[in-house]
């Protein structure tokens, strides 16, 4: 999290490009990973649904899924035979004083579809209960706003489908603007925008060793500029990328089935201006891969590979530069492999178990190779390393679950160990000493030094270098949920409790940014057409942090919520909700959120939030 504008998925510790973010099972091209104020491009105003793998599923989506992967889906390349439906959200309140409004409208039959969305958000800064603001470990004047943390959304989408033989082929636009404060620096704000072009389909095979194909294929163009408070733009980041995949599905034989599937991906990247670390870059891969599965009675095998080809290519300098730090054109290339091996068992009535055994192997990404300059958003200067080799991880994971009528719990185990596992670390130097590195030769900016006195976001920065290290995670995962009746209520408890553990084999330290144990108790009660509920949420105190970082007290807090569902005759109707978010005011730091917004942006505090929903 960099305040709550910009954050990425954390999946068992794991994050930036260990965690693979999809859309409609395709990548999403923005500049997310490279930076922690970069928001994700997708708003989920309009997502039907979003699917979480944890763990590896690096066999299906690339090294960059060794954390796992989050796929946002929606019906903006419509599917065939819905018919006409549509719905309609206006969403007021919260600890940012929201106000949000999205329609979506599907319509017509099992010859053709068309699909159209729009949506629009705007939020104040964030309410918190009063805290000391940090900022480079020294405490500001005391706040009860999250600083420059508004925003300004909106965009929309069309698409269309069509039946054809066996099948269907669809295709979609859509479009997202973001503007947005960056709460580690007062006086600068985002603008991105998102354009991007889908196609999608899917057809039966009637003969030969396949039953079904799916292809998915989308451009994607993205740009965001970094303004300062004068109103000049600072920096301008831009991508521009293109993705091809194919899946086939076999036909059963017996016990045997599975699938095979090859997809390609190149993602053009350029930064302009006084913040920009890294070099213009192009990312180019190309992967095969394939999961097979036999049944045998209660057991079930599962083994699958994915063999990639990437090469990451940076242009160097221009050649009309006036201060080089990227040096002459480069490109490095990646031979990533990995296997997978699972076992699932029907063990007896209610009870199955999982284990599962698997290598994974990721390219290093291209700021991991090439950065080199100042990043303002973390205080620090990043230096990336040309010559870092592929990543490295073995893993391991069991489960067990028990389900007998509405009852079910469900646990896990997993450890992942890194044989070279690629952090940033500090280096114990600095860069800008008298406006100079004499290690380096390079010269700090002074223009956006002096931009940045009033944040007390100034040189000398802090070295800190991408490098190759032993690195292991562990931890445990548990739910449990169930259906009670209660005087005409249905009550419905549950529990979530998870654990990471991580450490730097090399220095014997704690990995920084790893959540602590948490837990959260749930009761929802429903009685005809109203729900009610409440969770409370439980996060220990994160005092294994390395000598780098700075512990995270622990907090407790308290969420609310009732609604109430009005049917309609025929199906859709009309949902009122009411959220009552930290009912209990607790002040609550997140401890996986990078060093230099951490103490600057805490939970939003006690706040009412209302939404009207309209299905039909």
């Amino acid at each position: 999290g960099f305040g709550p504008n910009s954050s990425r998925p954390v999946i068992r510790g794991l994050d930036g490009d260990r965690v693979r973010l999809l859309d409609n099972g395709a990548a999403t091209i923005d500049a997310s990973n490279l930076s922690f104020d970069h928001a994700v491009a997708v708003d989920p105003l309009v997502v039907e649904r979003i699917e979480v793998l944890r763990g590896p599923a690096a066999l299906l989506y690339g090294g960059n899924a060794t954390g796992g992967v989050v796929n946002t889906l929606d019906n903006r390349i419509p599917r065939l035979g819905r018919g006409w439906a549509g719905r309609a959200e206006a969403r007021l309140g919260g600890a940012a004083s929201e106000r949000a409004t999205a329609a979506v409208l599907d319509g017509g039959d099992a010859r053709w579809a068309w699909h159209v969305d729009a949506f629009a958000r705007d939020h104040a800064d964030t309410r918190a209960p009063s805290f000391t603001p940090r900022e480079d470990g020294q405490p500001l004047a005391p706040a009860d706003r999250v600083r420059n943390s508004g925003a300004r959304a909106h965009g929309g989408a069309v698409g269309a489908s069509v039946a054809l033989a066996g099948g269907q082929l669809g295709a979609s636009l859509d479009s997202l603007s973001h503007d947005y404060g960056v709460t580690v620096e007062p006086d600068v704000r985002i603008r991105l925008q998102r354009r991007r072009l889908a196609l999608a389909g899917d057809w039966a095979v009637a003969a030969g060793p396949f039953e079904h194909l799916d292809l998915k294929a989308g451009h994607t163009r993205y740009v965001h500029l970094e303004v300062e408070g004068s109103g000049e733009v600072g920096t301008t980041f831009a991508s521009r990328g293109q993705e091809l995949r194919l899946e086939l599905r076999q036909r059963r034989s017996g016990a045997w089935g599975g699938m095979v599937g090859a997809q390609a991906e190149q993602m053009r990247f350029s930064a302009l201006g006084e913040e920009a670390f890294v070099p213009a870059t192009t990312t180019r891969s190309q992967a095969m891969f394939s999961l097979q599965e036999w049944d045998f009675g209660r057991w079930r095998l599962s083994a699958g590979a994915r063999a990639e080809q990437v090469r990451v290519a940076s242009t160097g300098d221009a050649v009309d530069a006036d201060e080089p730090r990227f040096g002459a054109a480069q490109q490095r290339r990646f031979n990533p492999l990995s296997a997978t091996l699972g076992l699932a068992a029907a063990l007896a009535p209610g009870w199955t178990a999982q284990a599962s055994l698997g290598r994974t192997q990721r390219a290093p990404a291209y700021y991991e190779l090439y950065a080199n300059g100042v990043h303002v958003a973390t205080g620090t200067y990043e230096r990336g390393d040309a010559t870092l080799g592929l990543e490295s991880s073995r893993h391991a994971e069991a489960g067990l679950r028990w389900a007998a009528g509405a009852t079910e719990i469900k646990a896990q185990v997993y450890a992942t160990r890194f044989s070279s596992f690629i952090a940033l670390e500090d280096t114990g130097t600095l860069f800008g000493d008298d406006d100079h590195d004499e290690s380096s030769g390079l010269r700090q900016r002074p223009s956006r030094a002096r931009a940045l006195d009033e944040s007390h976001v100034e040189g000398p920065f802090p070295i800190h270098a991408f490098r190759a290290v032993r690195a292991r995670f562990a931890g445990f995962e548990l739910e449990a949920r169930t259906r009670v009746p209660m005087a005409g209520w249905a009550l419905e408890p549950s529990l979530l409790v998870d654990h990471t553990r991580a450490r730097n084999l090399d220095t014997g330290e704690p990995l920084p940014r790893i959540a602590p144990l948490r837990a959260a108790l749930a009761l929802a009660a429903q009685r005809g057409s109203q729900r009610v509920g409440l969770r409370l949420s439980h996060q220990a105190a994160q005092s294994r942090v390395p000598a780098t970082d700075t512990s995270t007290p622990r907090a407790r807090w308290l969420d609310l919520w009732w609604s109430l569902a009005l049917p309609q005759p025929g199906g859709g109707g009309l949902s009122l909700t009411l959220k009552l978010d930290n009912a209990t005011d607790a002040l609550v730091f997140n401890p996986t959120a990078v060093q230099t917004v951490r103490g600057l942006s805490p939970r939003g505090g006690r706040a009412l939030a209302g939404s009207v929903r309209w299905v039909f």
